[in-house]
């Protein structure tokens, strides 16, 4: 059941599972729903989102790896306790943090993607990014049986793949969009430049607090904001313990 009135104002319906409530009781998750965007390619504001990211990680970090961070650690746990490697498959912050500290940097891939990635990156938490009008029914964060369809590529080609039974993943009434909670999106979903509504997810483990959820959930609010300013945006809370 939603834990704030304010879900009631998205138009996705989101649950979290029973399953995965118990698998992790630390997890939270907060929904940022956005129409009206214009996306386009990676541009200078959204490289400076990025270079600012980095350098309020860098901070944060304090010279120590990102798996290091108390909020990594967590996620970390979380990974094992559905039987992935959390070395092999990484979640998404712990992935962008160790791109971005590394010599190539962040990748740009376009401005609502770039915008996303630079709050993940400045807050080290998973963000994900969905567009709303690909979205089939409702998203929903459950415990695999194994035989949900994922659409991924390789190759240049669209694959189908089947996520492990126990696995945690996030799913809409077509399949898979997103594998190992966060580690891996499905391209049906994904944001492109031809995008106008989103649907972005940030989670996070405790030691993070709802409140230093909520804030990262702001920023990225003031962000789109700024990037259209004819947006409507709408934050609603699925899941805090």
């Amino acid at each position: 059941m939603p834990s704030s009135s304010q879900v009631s104002d998205l138009t996705c319906a989101l649950h979290v599972s029973d399953e995965v409530r118990a698998l992790a009781p630390g997890f939270g998750c907060l929904a940022v729903e956005a129409h009206g965007l214009t996306n386009g390619p990676s541009d200078e504001a959204g490289a400076a989102l990025l270079d600012d990211a980095t350098r309020r990680l860098a901070a944060r970090l304090d010279g120590r790896a990102p798996q290091d961070d108390p909020h990594i650690a967590a996620w970390r746990a979380a990974y094992t306790a559905f039987g992935s490697k959390p070395s092999r498959t990484r979640n998404s912050a712990e992935a962008l943090a160790r791109r971005a500290l590394a010599d190539g940097g962040l990748p740009r891939i376009n401005r609502l993607v770039d915008l996303y990635n630079a709050i993940s990156v400045a807050h080290l938490i998973p963000v994900g990014g969905e567009d709303l009008d690909r979205i089939q029914g409702g998203m929903r964060l459950v415990r695999a049986t194994g035989e949900e369809p994922f659409v991924t590529a390789a190759g240049g080609a669209e694959v189908i793949e089947y996520p492990d039974a126990g696995e945690v993943v996030w799913c809409d009434d077509e399949g898979v969009t997103c594998r190992r909670w966060n580690w891996r999106q499905g391209v049906r979903t994904r944001l492109t430049e031809d995008s106008v509504s989103a649907l972005f997810l940030l989670e996070r483990m405790a030691p993070m607090t709802p409140a230093a959820l909520a804030a990262a959930g702001a920023e990225l609010a003031e962000a789109l904001h700024r990037a259209c300013p004819d947006a409507r945006i709408e934050i609603g809370e699925i899941w805090s313990p």
